[in-house]
């Protein structure tokens, strides 16, 4: 629909307007605040304040004809939080692209499609592959988006993405946040009828009732079995950063309204785009300089001011383009492509190092002994939970508050005791860095070239005797704690020398202690041998011949195979101790594969990508001297 007036900023009143569309705000904060369960108390005090005034003040603002003021507003506020979600992702592509690939796993994402459709072989897992690329897309059009928003370029166009964009990720975070792990959800899966699993569905559906065979043909099996749905912690909408700068993620609700907000923000844009005029000179300095506010904002909660630098060159890039003379470029268009441009050499650079800002515990001057231990035991309090007979209200008092004592509730004819309820007083923390850091190996497992480092022999050996069976006329090993003289007669045993003995009582070695508390150590990761990239493989070897020299530990970290192991030493000539990791601790603790890591008594002092592995001579003077 077109207006035949031409819409002003003012409307018809420009301090009403701006009265207006603050109450509009304030609005929309006091709904958010009492969805949240920091203002449980308050709840439904502040929803019923927050709809009046969110309402109210939205009809006053259309009655005034302040849609223009309104998606003004909203332009600098969603163009600066979709530049900052942009560079947070496009900072740590990788990492957004295993939170893409949970949830294109066939329990996450895709179980709810099934549900809602009734549609039992849907799938997202060929998505997997291109996780990466999505990812990657994903920055670069949040960003131009961002970009285009701020300078009113194909607000149109960028309206209709936007709304869609945020409808995908509304559905996104209210699926992460109402998912219930507890329910099974259908899932239709082919099998060839000659393939081995296709035999064990057989099989497993003569007993399990959640198995059920759809058909079965000379050449193929349906198969429909009852799974329970892969629920996604967080959403990963700013990556690691938040988790590393203030602690925590965004839980799966706070995410939702996160979306919700900005869907409501992008709708005023939205219903304004037919009266929103190009920016003209004097008004990209207002919303520049508006949305760079916005943006250090962010910024500043991240501990992170790239972004403000970034959004800078991008934007007036953005602008220069529109001000050149060949008219093939000098458009929005263009303006797009330049800042594409700009993104993909962000994503280039840290897809082939590593993350400009690095959020994760493992950073470079971390220090893991702390990152360990800076978890929190959650504490409870017990509440005793009254209704009232004849109202239903209910009250909750502490077992042990003297409010409780001095109320004798249990006394007052009118109140019942319904139940017991544990309310939690301090919230438990996860400790940065958990028990899935872990390099171990199997006993079973230990090679030559492990059982050669001091700390193995120590972890694994006890004290034994060599003795001489008389009797038997053959050797026989004794823990030295097992022998005795009363066990074995001097008559019949003579000790012949003392040994080293594997400790039966061990079944793995772990170096997770002995590599934080280690006063120099090397460690090499590769979440997978097959995939890394090797060509600095004579530069690792220098490096572990110089820590042989100085006795400095060298240990490789992977969650490959033993067969791929073994085949990796054979065809490399690289006989280092090789222990095992859980695939997702090794992904979290480097994105390059491989990735060398240098520790001094549990602090990260050097982390280095394949694509900058540095020299032995750079290392004894950039990180073993510090």
């Amino acid at each position: 629909m077109k207006f035949k007036q031409k819409a002003t900023i003012q409307g018809r009143s420009f301090i009403f307007n701006l009265l207006f569309v603050t109450l509009n705000l304030i609005g929309l904060s006091l709904v958010v605040m009492g969805s949240h369960v920091n203002f449980e108390a308050h709840s439904t005090a502040l929803k019923i304040i927050g709809y009046l005034l969110l309402t109210s003040s939205s009809v006053f603002i259309l009655i005034f004809r302040g849609r223009l003021l309104m998606s003004s507003v909203s332009r600098v506020l969603v163009g600066g939080l979709f530049i900052v979600s942009g560079l947070v992702k496009a900072n740590d592509p990788i990492g957004f692209s295993y939170k893409l690939e949970e949830y294109f796993e066939d329990g996450a994402l895709a179980y709810r499609i099934k549900e809602l459709f009734n549609w039992p072989s849907f799938s997202l897992e060929f998505l997997i592959d291109s996780a990466l690329f999505l990812s990657v897309f994903i920055c670069i059009i949040e960003i131009v988006l961002g970009v285009l928003t701020i300078i009113g370029g194909k607000l149109k166009l960028v309206s209709y993405l936007m709304v869609f964009m945020l409808f995908f990720f509304t559905f996104l975070t209210w699926h992460t946040a109402n998912c219930d792990a507890s329910k099974k959800f259908v899932d239709r899966d082919t099998y060839a009828i000659n393939e081995q699993l296709a035999q064990i569905k057989l099989s497993e559906s003569k007993t399990n009732k959640d198995i059920k065979i759809i058909s079965k043909t000379a050449t193929e099996l349906v198969v429909d079995e009852m799974k329970q749905p892969q629920c996604v912690a967080d959403c990963g909408c700013f990556g690691d950063a938040m988790k590393g700068s203030i602690g925590r993620s965004l839980t799966p609700k706070e995410s939702l309204w996160k979306d919700l907000v900005l869907l409501y923000l992008v709708f005023w844009i939205f219903i304004a785009q037919w009266i929103i005029e190009p920016n003209t000179r004097q008004q990209n300095r207002g919303f520049i300089g508006a949305s760079m506010l916005v943006i250090l904002f962010f910024s500043w909660v991240f501990g992170w001011y790239f972004p403000v630098i970034f959004s800078v060159v991008v934007i007036y890039a953005a602008l220069w383009v529109l001000n050149l003379k060949n008219p093939i470029i000098a458009n929005y268009y263009g303006s797009s492509v330049i800042v594409s441009g700009a993104t993909i050499l962000l994503t280039s650079y840290v897809l082939h190092y590593e993350p400009l800002k690095d959020y994760r515990p493992y950073a470079e001057g971390s220090n893991l002994i702390e990152k360990m231990n800076d978890g929190v035991e959650g504490k409870y309090e017990s509440m005793l939970v009254y209704v009232n007979k004849k109202t239903g209200e209910k009250i909750e008092y502490s077992s042990t508050s003297k409010e409780y004592l001095d109320s004798k509730i249990w006394e007052k004819k009118d109140w019942k005791y319904l139940e017991m309820t544990q309310k939690e007083i301090i919230a438990s923390k996860i400790p940065s860095i958990t028990d899935q850091f872990n390099p171990f190996l199997p006993i079973s497992e230990l090679t030559p070239t492990e059982l050669k480092m001091p700390i193995v022999k120590q972890l694994i050996t006890i004290k034994g005797l060599l003795l001489k069976d008389y009797v038997n006329a053959t050797k026989i090993q004794v823990p030295i704690d097992e022998y005795s003289t009363d066990n074995y007669p001097e008559l019949d045993y003579v000790i012949l020398d003392t040994i080293e003995l594997i400790n039966p009582e061990f079944t793995e070695v772990s170096l997770r202690n002995y590599i934080v508390q280690a006063k120099t150590i090397f460690m090499l990761t590769s979440k997978n041998l097959k995939e890394a990239s090797w060509e600095h493989l004579t530069r690792y070897k220098e490096i572990v011949s110089y820590c042989k020299q100085n006795k400095i530990p060298f240990i490789m970290v992977t969650n490959s195979n033993r067969m791929e192991i073994d085949a990796f030493r054979k065809a490399n000539k690289f006989d280092i101790p090789i222990f095992l990791n859980d695939e997702t601790e090794l992904k979290a603790i480097a994105r390059s594969n491989p990735s060398l890591m240098v520790l001094k008594n549990g602090i990260v002092k050097g982390k280095y990508p394949t694509n900058s592995t540095p020299s032995v001579e750079w290392l004894k003077k950039n990180c073993l001297q510090k």
